[in-house]
C-alpha cells in the first residue's frame, strides 16, 4: 500500500470515537481528534489517564473496540501493524530497542535494509549500495554524524535515544509517534532532542507523549489532555494552561506548569 500524500495543514490523521476495552475496564473511551499535517502535538495526562493506549491504537500495536481511525482519509483501524509503517506512520519507544553491538551508522542501515527489503528474498542485501549514504544523511539529521562508527552500547542516553528516532525515520514515515523522547535525560539532553524534534518538525508531523510539562508548552502547537480514557481539553498551550479543568486534574491549581 502507498504513502499518504497530505499536504501541510491538512487533515493527516483522524481518530473518531476512538476506544479500547480490556474485559470489562474501558482504558479509551471515544476519543476523537484530528491531526493536521507538519504541526507537533502533544498528549498529557496522569498516570493511567490512557496515554499509552492512545498511542499503541494509533500505531497499530492495539485494535479499537470502537471508533475508527483515518490516514489521510483511509480507513485503517484493524491493520496489522506493518501496514501502518508502510503508509507512513512510524513510532519510537519509552524502552531502547537498538542493536547495542552495531554502530549507529549500521543500526540505521538495518532499519533502513528492513523497510526497503520487504519481502523480496532474492536481492543481495548488499547490493543495496544506496542505504549506506541515506544512513550517513539520517545521521547528519539527528546530530550523530560524529558517532557514526560508535557502538550503540557506548553513546550516551540521549544520544540513543536520538538514535532510535533515526530508526523510526528510516522508513521516511509523514507522521511519527514518540513516546516520552526525552525520558531520563537532565537539562542539556533535554534541550538538545527539543532542538532536533523542532528540526525534524520541519519536513514531518510529530505526536508525542511526554511529562515535562516545561517542554510541552514551549514545544508544542497543539496539545490533547486525557484523564480516565477520555478526552477533556484540546487546544493550544495558552488554552490548556487556562483550562480550569485541566489545572484541577493534572497540573494543580499552582506551580504545575513550571516542572521541567
Amino acid at each position: 500500500m502507498a504513502q499518504v500524500s497530505t499536504g501541510a495543514g491538512e487533515v493527516l490523521l483522524e481518530a473518531r470515537g476512538l476506544g479500547r476495552r480490556f474485559g470489562d475496564f474501558v482504558a479509551l473511551d471515544g476519543v476523537s481528534a484530528q491531526f493536521r499535517a507538519g504541526r507537533i502535538t502533544a498528549v498529557i495526562g496522569p498516570n493511567g489517564a490512557g496515554k499509552s493506549t492512545f498511542f499503541n491504537l494509533l500505531s497499530g500495536a492495539l485494535r479499537p473496540t470502537s471508533g475508527t481511525l483515518l490516514f489521510g482519509g483511509r480507513p485503517i483501524a484493524g491493520l496489522p501493524q506493518h501496514r501502518f509503517a508502510h503508509l507512513g506512520i512510524a513510532r519510537s519507544y519509552q524502552i531502547t530497542s537498538l542493536f547495542p553491538r552495531l554502530t549507529a551508522h549500521e543500526n540505521l542501515r538495518t532499519a533502513m535494509q528492513a523497510f526497503a527489503a520487504r519481502y523480496d528474498l532474492w536481492t543481495r542485501r548488499d547490493a543495496l549500495r544506496d542505504l549506506a549514504e541515506r544512513a550517513d544523511a539520517l545521521l547528519e539529521a539527528i546530530g550523530l554524524a560524529a558517532r557514526r562508527d560508535r557502538p550503540a552500547a557506548s553513546l550516551s542516553h540521549g544520544e540513543q535515544r536520538a538514535l532510535e528516532i533515526g530508526v523510526a525515520l528510516a522508513a521516511a514515515p509523514k507522521l511519527l509517534l514518540l513516546d516520552e523522547p526525552t525520558a531520563g535525560m537532565g537539562p542539556e539532553e533535554t534541550k538538545a532532542m527539543v532542538a532536533l524534534l523542532r528540526r525534524l518538525s520541519e519536513e514531518r508531523t510529530i505526536l508525542l507523549v511526554e511529562h515535562k510539562m516545561k517542554m510541552i508548552l514551549g514545544l508544542s502547537e497543539r496539545i490533547l489532555v486525557l484523564h480516565h480514557g477520555r478526552l477533556i481539553a484540546d487546544g493550544t498551550p495558552a488554552e490548556i494552561q487556562a483550562d480550569a479543568e485541566v489545572r484541577r486534574v493534572y497540573l494543580g491549581q499552582s506551580g504545575g506548569y513550571g516542572h521541567a
